[in-house]
């Protein structure tokens, strides 16, 4: 058996496939949507419960921030606004104007929102669920899209009860919880996720997530992963996992097509898979400068923000360059480095580029998780 189909049985084998040829179909399939997928969230609720602030921390954004959602106590959204995702700019949150206004009545709101557009439906609320949600909800329901609801502003209810002298924070979320579901039995009674926009880490945000992601379809998991904000270790883990599970499909995409007798081609497949996979991973995890600045506001530990994680994909590419030598992949890695005379093409094996993928992934992720250690949020 040649080198070459022992790489193709490989990279069949890891693909779960039958034949090399649905192997790479299916890989194409995969990395297209990883580095493509898009996803629509809308925002919705009463005026002033804290849409603009949710959407603003979910994007990793201070309310004051250039390109922030709006925030205020009166109606500040006129009509549906797109905020994008600022490394991932196929998600997008949309901030809905206030149910129940003058200018929206609920029986009208489906109507006018267009919501065939949306993935899904966040209705929140700074104290009780009222008939506007519930009204908005059931249509929402009739047309077989989710929607979740969140009960925003828990740092303000925790900072008033730990005033009294029999304060319990357990007994005080699940009170606040109940009180919430009470008004939500006609819904089949939903869960209600506590939110603190302030600080997601604190309450139900990841229980959030992960209702989210078992419940979304696996393609629009890739995008919701790679999006939210990286809030504890457990978080963390899930978006590795994630890129884990894709190596193989990044492997043969980027390997698989080299062996194409086009000049260029191979270096144009192998640098623009492989260093957008590594690039993927670099923003999800939360090592580029913006990400580091939120944390180490959020966790008071200033230190943090001088932390220097670019130098990671420069990193990757002296390390890959050694394993690769002359292949497209090495040339370009190595050029991120400046270096002298032209880039030849060169093709790559499947095993060799899972196992690039592979190593670059553990370095980024042994990264982050040093950040979070750092933070305290292990």
């Amino acid at each position: 058996m040649t080198s070459q189909s022992s790489d193709a049985d490989e990279a069949t084998k890891a693909s779960g496939e039958p034949t090399f040829e649905k192997a790479k179909k299916k890989a194409q399939e995969k990395i297209d949507h990883l580095f493509n997928i898009s996803l629509n969230i809308a925002v919705t609720g009463e005026t002033g419960v804290g849409k603009s602030a949710f959407i603003n921390a979910y994007r990793g954004l201070k309310d004051d921030d250039e390109g922030a959602a709006e925030t205020g106590v009166t109606e500040t959204t006129a009509e549906p606004t797109p905020y994008n995702h600022p490394t991932m700019p196929n998600v997008v949150l949309w901030d809905l104007p206030g149910v129940g206004t003058p200018n929206f009545k609920a029986k009208t709101y489906v109507k006018k929102m267009q919501i065939d557009r949306f993935d899904f439906f966040i209705i929140i609320s700074s104290v009780r669920f009222k008939e506007n949600e519930i009204m908005l909800a059931k249509e929402i329901q009739k047309r077989k899209k989710k929607f979740y609801f969140i009960r925003s502003k828990i740092d303000n209810d925790i900072r008033a009860e730990e005033q009294k002298k029999t304060f319990n924070k357990e007994e005080t979320l699940s009170r606040i919880r109940k009180d919430c579901q009470e008004n939500l039995k006609e819904l089949g009674n939903p869960p209600v996720f506590l939110i603190s926009s302030w600080n997601l880490s604190a309450f139900d945000f990841e229980k959030l997530v992960s209702t989210l992601n078992s419940e979304l379809p696996e393609h629009k998991q890739y995008a919701l992963l790679q999006s939210v904000p990286v809030t504890s270790m457990a978080m963390l883990e899930k978006k590795v996992d994630m890129f884990k599970k894709l190596i193989w499909a990044a492997a043969i995409v980027s390997g698989g097509i080299a062996a194409v007798p086009v000049p260029g081609l191979s270096f144009a497949c192998d640098t623009v898979t492989v260093m957008t996979f590594f690039t993927k991973c670099y923003h999800a995890f939360g090592l580029d400068g913006r990400s580091l600045e939120k944390l180490s506001e959020r966790v008071n530990k200033p230190e943090l923000k001088n932390l220097k994680k670019a130098p990671l994909l420069k990193e990757l590419a002296a390390s890959s360059a050694v394993r690769l030598g002359g292949s497209a992949v090495g040339e370009f890695l190595c050029s991120l480095v400046p270096v002298a005379g032209n880039i030849a093409a060169a093709t790559i094996s499947f095993t060799m580029t899972r196992d690039i993928l592979q190593n670059g992934l553990k370095m980024l992720a042994d990264e982050a998780r040093g950040v979070l250690r750092e933070a305290g949020l292990e």
